[in-house]
């Protein structure tokens, strides 16, 4: 047994289930077993309950208000646009934002447990998954200068170089609404620093990387590294694929079916392999 990695998925829009990611876990075992052995530590981030709550109450309260036509599409559009719209904080409230960084914080914290505080952290995030997961990292990297993390976070936080990102050493986006997002910012803002710039105080000459997956078909998701020069130095690479079966790969349905892509999954399996080697082998 050597020293592990440390894995985090993060979900996107939607109702989810806690086993949202267990296909993709399970493939990227398979492919990384051989060489790794036991040393991948997996967990995944399921905040979804936080805003599934709150958005059956509302779907509740305009029931009452009086009738609607289609209302197959209109539940649809609530379990699907509302959690962007209940994420975003507002200058009095961050409850949602809140609620949903607490759940990362404690995954994080899972993991500096199962695979040491010190391990490599490697972050997967689909759809507004890589959203938070952006946010998230945006806000521990720049804690020390802004105090961005609240105290209801922290409290699920211990004081490891994991849990405070300094061990982030890849990140992978797959159907990224990033894109959009930057819209919110002066020439589309600044992407957060992959790997983090405090990696090189616990690992000399480990490597990382920023893969984003998208598919052409898919509406909600987009290249980033054309947005501006900050996002051209931080993306390693835009990784045009194609997922989904027949039903889902030449339409916007395909913005689903990343989990198990079988491009998406050596990649991501190649870098883990040479993050373990880096720390099992060099």
């Amino acid at each position: 047994m050597g020293r592990k990695i440390a894995v985090m998925v993060i979900h996107g829009v939607g109702k989810q289930t806690p086993d949202f990611a267990a296909r993709l876990t399970e493939m990227l075992f398979e492919r990384c077993r051989p060489e790794c052995g036991d040393d991948l530590v997996i967990e995944s981030a399921y905040w979804a309950p936080v805003t599934q709550i709150e958005e059956d109450r509302l779907w509740q309260r305009v029931l009452e208000g009086g009738e609607l036509d289609f209302l197959k599409l209109r539940r649809f559009l609530v379990d699907f646009m509302a959690d962007a719209i209940a994420y975003q904080p507002t200058p009095n409230d961050r409850k949602m934002y809140d609620a949903i960084h607490s759940v990362l914080a404690e995954t994080m914290q899972l993991l500096a447990v199962e695979a040491g505080p010190d391990a490599p952290l490697i972050i997967v995030g689909h759809s507004l998954g890589t959203i938070i997961a952006s946010n998230f990292i945006y806000d521990l990297q720049m804690d020390a200068e802004k105090h961005l993390i609240s105290e209801e976070v922290r409290a699920f936080m211990s004081d490891t170089p994991l849990e405070k990102g300094e061990t982030l050493t890849s990140f992978f986006t797959m159907g990224s609404p990033i894109a959009l997002w930057s819209l919110r910012y002066r020439e589309f803002g600044r992407p957060i620093s992959i790997p983090s710039p405090t990696l090189r105080e616990h690992f000399a000459f480990l490597p990382g990387e920023w893969l984003n997956f998208y598919d052409a078909d898919d509406v909600v998701a987009y290249p980033l590294k054309s947005l501006n020069k900050y996002y051209a130095g931080a993306i390693t690479q835009d990784v045009e694929v194609n997922v989904g079966g027949f039903m889902q790969s030449w339409n916007p349905l395909s913005h689903l079916c990343y989990w198990t892509d079988q491009l998406i999954i050596e990649r991501i399996a190649a870098s883990l392999i040479a993050t373990w080697r880096y720390l099992n082998l060099s």
